[in-house]
């Protein structure tokens, strides 16, 4: 009996030992703190008949740690037949769930570097649709949501028009459009491909070009570039919008003399 009771004792400050050591690496991290953090930077705009969903993808959970086993992102829609002023962002029960994105998959969305672009094309030019993503675990574990963002559908502005002109170094590229007949012009938004790729739909410029000439330099010589534009403008209440895109324009560093 006094042996068993030893045992007992013995067993007993082992496990205070290890209690002990694993207090000295941290606080106790509860299981609702290993789920995935919610997408970065989340916009939406409409981009002549479609709308452009684009958000960066989650690489920390929400314990701070790297980010392990993510398997993809559900995003959920809730379309307006007509466009409210002050729809209640943070309520979530009239959503539905609109794309499942698999990270695994890479044909059902667009991926550029950790920024993830979805297109919806059912668009109604009297509503609204708001859109919000929830990252999720290769077990199913959910993580945080996103905060809605919304967009009230608008007549599209005119799409411009585009030129370019070949250099030795460089192609020039000339834009020319029509002022908006709603809201106010905010500058272009410049799109450019390999001949061989599809066109991406981030544009080369990080903000909408404000002058209607545009300088491309840093090209491979003899390789072909396929160029489109599109009009960026400020409706009255505040949201942006963008054209569609141009036709293209295709053109490739012109040869020394």
């Amino acid at each position: 009996m006094k042996r068993d009771k030893w045992c007992v004792y013995l067993s007993c400050a082992a496990l205070l030992t290890t209690l002990a050591g694993c207090g000295k690496k941290g606080a106790l991290l509860y299981p609702d703190m290993l789920v995935p953090a919610a997408v970065s930077g989340q916009t939406a705009i409409q981009s002549g008949a479609t709308v452009h969903l684009s958000f960066g993808v989650p690489d920390k959970d929400l314990a701070g740690r790297s980010l392990r086993e993510l398997a993809g992102i559900k995003v959920f829609k809730r379309s307006e037949a007509v466009a409210v002023m002050q729809p209640c962002m943070e309520c979530r029960d009239d959503y539905r769930l609109f794309r499942t994105l698999y990270l695994d998959l890479p044909d059902s969305f667009h991926r550029y570097g950790d920024r993830i672009v979805i297109v919806d094309n059912d668009l109604s030019v009297a509503g609204a649709a708001s859109y919000y993503a929830i990252p999720f675990l290769r077990d199913g574990s959910e993580g945080q949501g996103s905060t809605p963002v919304r967009v009230a559908h608008a007549s599209p502005p005119a799409t411009p028009s585009l030129i370019a002109a070949a250099e030795p170094s460089e192609i020039r590229l000339a834009i020319t459009s029509v002022p908006p007949t709603v809201g106010i012009l905010v500058g272009y938004n410049l799109y450019r491909a390999a001949d061989d790729e599809q066109l991406p739909l981030v544009p080369l410029n990080a903000e909408p070009l404000i002058a209607t000439t545009y300088v491309d330099s840093g090209l491979e010589r003899k390789r072909v570039y396929r160029y489109a534009v599109t009009s960026v403008v400020r409706l009255p209440s505040g949201v942006l919008v963008e054209s569609a895109l141009s036709p293209e324009v295709r053109s490739s560093l012109k040869e020394d003399d």
